[in-house]
């Protein structure tokens, strides 16, 4: 088999002083610890002059995403939060959710979901890779999963269509292969948009895997009939909605991943950017089965994120002003899913992360915090935003390198070298 290169990061782009920088993950409770302003810290890269340029361009076409989206956020969230009974309610919600993980009951939060979910396949009805070799089907099911919180859960429950999970499988004829499970990002969930952003039929062809592209809670047609965008019941409903979205997408990933154990797939991994990377290092936290996980431009901390996220953050500092609460508060009622209160459960060896150097939706800073509290594992940088990912064709490359040093790929397979990676 290949190997990486003995450093953990394997890019060009070179972190100033790199690994001998000492960690950004405070020892301890990394709610209380982690610094204050760590919002509005910047992650430092020596970069040469090219870069430099190709960074800056593509962080300023971030920022005006950003601003467009967490503006829309704010829309959507503007009754809710100026509403002092909601928020009350909300404020109580958030310490039942950080009474629980300080049970250390936090991985009980996540159920493990029956051993008898049936699956349906149908044909794709949107735009798809059709493989030479073998088929592309749509999947749904159904975990039944009760949200944790009594006094949300009729109200959570009557969004029927968010019941039934969703993905899409790229498989090949004869015996089940190797499968990658890719999850989107926020808003992201178009199946022909994410084809063709994680590069699924390059793995696919190329790499010779089995596919799976997984759609969140609260997104694409699991969105809430009333929703004015496809994922915004996910954020929009406050700090309970967020905890038991992720609760029902754990389970729905289990049943998926039992699924494809069922149909004879030798191992199984997942990658997801942005939402799905924060997804994607969550189950890394919880699903000893996954043969790996690379998360790719993750969030790591919603709340320091969504403080960044103008001009989102000013009303989430006019709610922490209202309910007299403190970041750090607000950080431990989010502990119970973030990626950050647990430590793996698979090796180190397994685990990859990858890094937009100009990234502001999902600023590098939370990849590399990520990145310290895994024990520094294989690390990609790429001068790019959240969307535009220059470079791309090296650091899939690099991903080869890593599926075939741990012996995911088919045999018959020969990774791409790295030195012949496009621009």
């Amino acid at each position: 088999m290949s190997s990486l290169p003995h450093a953990s990061v394997v890019s060009r782009i070179a972190h100033e002083l790199c690994e001998h920088q000492p960690s950004t993950m405070p020892s301890g409770r990394w709610w209380q610890y982690l610094q204050s302003n760590f919002y509005a810290c910047p992650e430092p890269f020596t970069l040469a002059r090219r870069d430099a340029l190709q960074v800056g361009a593509t962080a300023m076409f971030d920022i005006g995403l950003r601003t467009a989206v967490a503006s829309v956020l704010t829309a959507s969230s503007l009754a809710r939060a100026a509403n002092p009974f909601e928020l009350r309610r909300d404020l109580k919600d958030g310490e039942m959710y950080m009474s629980l993980f300080d049970q250390k009951r936090g991985r009980e939060f996540f159920p493990q979901p029956p051993r008898d979910v049936v699956f349906h396949e149908r044909r794709p009805r949107t735009p798809h890779f059709r493989p030479r070799n073998g088929r592309c089907v749509d999947l749904a099911w159904e975990c039944h999963v009760s949200p944790f919180n009594p006094r949300i859960r009729e109200r959570y429950l009557s969004h029927t269509r968010n019941c039934q999970a969703r993905a899409r499988y790229w498989r090949h004829d004869g015996p089940a292969r190797p499968t990658l499970v890719v999850i989107h990002g926020f808003v992201a969930d178009a199946y022909i948009f994410n084809e063709w952003f994680f590069q699924l039929q390059w793995f696919y062809e190329r790499l010779g895997l089995d596919v799976v592209c997984l759609t969140l809670p609260f997104h694409g047609t699991r969105r809430g009939v009333h929703s004015a965008f496809s994922g915004q019941l996910f954020f929009s409903q406050g700090i309970s909605w967020v905890a038991e979205a992720f609760r029902q997408a754990v389970p729905e990933f289990r049943a998926l991943l039992n699924y494809l154990e069922g149909r004879g797939a030798p191992g199984v991994g997942v990658s997801g950017i942005s939402l799905g990377g924060y997804t994607t290092a969550l189950l890394a936290s919880l699903e000893p089965r996954l043969a790996f996980a690379i998360p790719n431009v993750p969030v790591v901390s919603m709340p320091d994120l969504l403080l960044e996220w103008n001009p989102l953050g000013a009303l989430l500092r006019l709610g922490m002003l209202a309910g007299d609460i403190s970041l750090q508060q607000v950080r431990h009622m989010t502990a119970i899913h973030c990626p950050l209160s647990y430590e793996p459960v698979i090796p180190k060896d397994r685990l990859m992360v990858i890094g937009g150097v100009g990234d502001r939706l999902a600023p590098p800073k939370h990849a590399r915090l990520l990145w310290d509290h895994w024990d520094r594992p294989t690390m990609h940088w790429f001068p790019g935003n959240h969307i535009i990912h220059l470079d791309q064709g090296q650091y899939l490359r690099y991903i080869a390198k890593f599926l075939d040093r741990i012996g995911f790929l088919p045999r018959a397979v020969t990774p791409p070298p790295i030195a012949a990676c496009a621009a």
